[in-house]
């Protein structure tokens, strides 16, 4: 064969390699969108976690397109997604309340890891989990049914007053981001390190479920502990402290037409650390019965 007939032959060759791998590629994507409908979606949360926060540190928030994509896999689920039905014994208001006690509030373990954690709060009516926070977390909440008020806060970004004698302790200056009545279906709430609500409180006034995320988890050997917080109005200022000094703290004062002394009210507290787990508190696990996550 002179050289002529062996390019030819090559070029022959060449085209029918990339025909080969052109088919084998359709067929890889065919197979993975078969897959993707096959997978059931807190399998795809579960996925979705690790690609997210496999490779982000504590305190570091992910790439704003990632937190959307883990977003919008939330925004799509149920109660059934998850096992999950409002006239299962874990929302029952017989649980605690009527009897004096505090309403008992389950907590379902779907998966934890050293990177993220998925896991669901099942709220009975009148619960309340008391305003707390999220070191160097992200967070993304999702109300999965029922209705609920959160509050939620950031430390407000000042160096005036930010520690100052409140009550029986000290207390620090934080600003209201949430204040307000949500529903299901409703969008996932997130919040960040330093941004978003980092401070929150959850009040069952249905029986709800939350399903939370959570990266990273809560870890006491690396400093990610749970505080919980009692909330202070802002006129309970320290003998030493005026209103003067409030109004230079905050901002808005300056470039509103309201008093001082109300925009103060309205949007800032302030926050005093508890020094023990609250007593109107009572969580207890369960067992999560939802499709079961399959680890690779």
């Amino acid at each position: 064969m002179g050289i002529g007939g062996i390019l030819a032959n090559k070029k022959d060759n060449d085209t029918v390699d990339q025909l080969t791998k052109a088919t084998n590629k359709g067929k890889s994507s065919r197979n993975n969108r078969r897959r993707q409908k096959k997978m059931t979606r807190v399998q795809r949360l579960y996925e979705m976690c690790k690609q997210v926060f496999s490779s982000v540190d504590p305190g570091i928030v992910p790439p704003p397109n990632e937190i959307q994509r883990l977003k919008s896999i939330l925004d799509e689920m149920t109660p059934d997604d998850v096992g999950l039905r409002p006239d299962m014994s874990y929302f029952l208001g017989n649980n605690g309340a009527g009897g004096g006690l505090v309403p008992k509030i389950t907590y379902l373990h779907i998966y934890e890891c050293p990177k993220f954690s998925i896991g669901i709060f099942c709220l009975p009516r009148t619960s309340v989990i008391p305003l707390h926070n999220h070191p160097q977390m992200t967070v993304l909440s999702k109300l999965l049914f029922g209705t609920m008020h959160i509050k939620s806060y950031d430390w407000a970004d000042t160096n005036v007053l930010s520690n100052v004698n409140v009550g029986d302790g000290v207390g620090r200056l934080a600003k209201l981001k949430v204040d307000g009545e949500f529903t299901a279906p409703c969008g996932t709430s997130i919040l960040y390190p330093a941004d978003g609500g980092n401070m929150h409180c959850f009040t069952a006034l249905s029986s709800c479920a939350v399903l939370d995320v959570l990266g990273p988890p809560y870890s006491d050997p690396e400093g990610r502990h749970c505080t919980y917080y009692l909330e202070y109005p802002l006129s309970t200022l320290p003998a030493a402290a005026s209103s003067s000094d409030v109004a230079e703290a905050l901002p808005e004062s300056s470039s509103s037409s309201s008093s001082p002394s109300d925009i103060d009210k309205r949007s800032h507290a302030w926050l005093k650390e508890r020094k023990d787990n609250p007593e109107d508190l009572t969580v207890v696990g369960g067992l999560y019965s939802g499709p079961a996550i399959k680890e690779k």
